[in-house]
């Protein structure tokens, strides 16, 4: 296993699959307007992330779920610019799904390592491999099933204004 959980996201994905994460990225954060926006207060539990650091991906706790995958949590906090930002790790069983379809305020990007997975798209069901990337943009509709014969694993960044619980 690598030493970082950033260098596990990156290892796998190449200079287009980057390029087009990073604007996914860049176009979800465009949207918001530095006039609107209201700086989220860190909820009791919820990290700081002003600052920059490593994560050693071997220290991160792996979470048995009830579908029999496996997740790490890798960060959740406030960045400096105010958003909520949440990454996890997830290994998904064959057949399983992670939870119902559903929908939130937050903007999702999943990097998918491994496996073949069905990414629910508001109802339209869209394959994804290794490699793909999906963009969940805010109050859309959206769910995931791995359709594979073996375990997948994928890397979801979620970001927004609002903080999950609040």
């Amino acid at each position: 296993m690598p030493a970082s959980g950033y260098y596990f996201v990156m290892k796998n994905l190449n200079r287009r699959e980057l390029c087009v994460a990073l604007s996914a990225l860049a176009a979800a954060s465009s949207s918001l307007s530095v006039a609107d926006a209201q700086t989220p207060a860190a909820a009791p539990g919820d990290k700081d992330l002003g600052g920059s650091h490593v994560i050693a991906y071997d220290q991160l706790p792996v979470h048995k779920n009830a579908n029999g995958g496996e997740s790490r949590a890798v960060m959740s906090g406030v960045v400096k610019t105010g958003e909520y930002l949440e990454i996890h790790e997830t290994m998904l069983p064959p057949g399983q799904m992670p939870h119902p379809p559903h929908q939130h305020p937050n903007t999702e990007v999943l990097f998918i390592q491994t496996g073949n997975l069905e990414y629910i798209n508001d109802g339209k069901p869209e394959p994804v491999g290794p490699g793909g990337i999906i963009f969940t943009a805010s109050n859309v509709m959206h769910g995931l099933k791995n359709v594979g014969t073996t375990p997948a694993n994928y890397i979801v960044v979620s970001i927004g204004r609002q903080l999950p619980h609040a």
